[in-house]
């Protein structure tokens, strides 16, 4: 039955994964990947682990969820976040944000994501941005899509480049209390447009725009 709230409603789909808004049963069916934490092979971690949060169990999965219903909380015309679950032939994988600041006014967003290790270099995260920026300018019609990742993440940097961002500059911030450099990216509605994809479906939006201020 669909929600009585429009952004639960939300779902974007490609030939490959689905984008479906963060509803609490979706986020109990990621509680597994969230407790197991988000494993890497480089020290230190190339991003903030998004999942553990360097907390034990059960602490990690209940910060990660107040944060979530903080966010969700927090929705009209001069900030919103919207939450995505990743499902990868109906599976869980991950997480992919929308998020517009006075976007009625500016029309630019940003995105997050994360995905559990196993669902790693397999393209879900190229084609997870690519339905996450279909959403943003097909439609709500955005002016520009912008991203960042501290340099050495070089998977989130890989991404951005192939889905047709180009570099903004730099910026800094920490990282597990370190300052660390950022990469910035940017996308134009103008740069998107010739890379519009024709397989991808929205659902849910027209409903969803006056809750954005739309």
């Amino acid at each position: 039955m669909p929600s009585a709230y429009p952004p639960l409603n939300l779902v974007v789909r490609t030939p490959r994964l689905t984008l479906a808004a963060a509803t609490d049963d979706l986020l109990e069916r990621l509680v597994p990947v969230v407790r197991a934490g988000v494993v890497v092979d480089d020290e230190p971690a190339p991003f903030d682990d998004p999942a553990s949060l360097y907390l034990d169990s059960p602490a990690r999965e209940w910060q990660w969820m107040r944060r979530i219903w903080a966010g969700r909380s927090r929705v009209d015309a001069t900030f919103w976040r919207l939450y995505f679950v990743v499902c990868d032939d109906g599976e869980p994988v991950g997480m992919q944000d929308l998020i517009g600041t006075d976007f009625a006014a500016i029309g630019t967003v940003t995105s997050f994501s994360w995905l559990a290790p196993a669902a790693r270099g397999r393209g879900l995260g190229k084609e997870a941005r690519a339905a996450i920026l279909h959403l943003a300018f097909e439609g709500f019609e955005a002016r520009e899509a912008s991203s960042e990742a501290f340099i050495d993440n070089h998977a989130s940097n890989r991404v951005s480049e192939a889905v047709g961002y180009t570099r903004n500059g730099t910026t800094w911030a920490t990282r597990h209390g370190v300052a660390a450099e950022l990469q910035r990216w940017r996308l134009t509605r103008r740069e998107w447009t010739p890379r519009r994809r024709t397989d991808i479906e929205l659902s849910g939006v027209e409903e969803c725009r006056p809750v954005l201020g739309l």
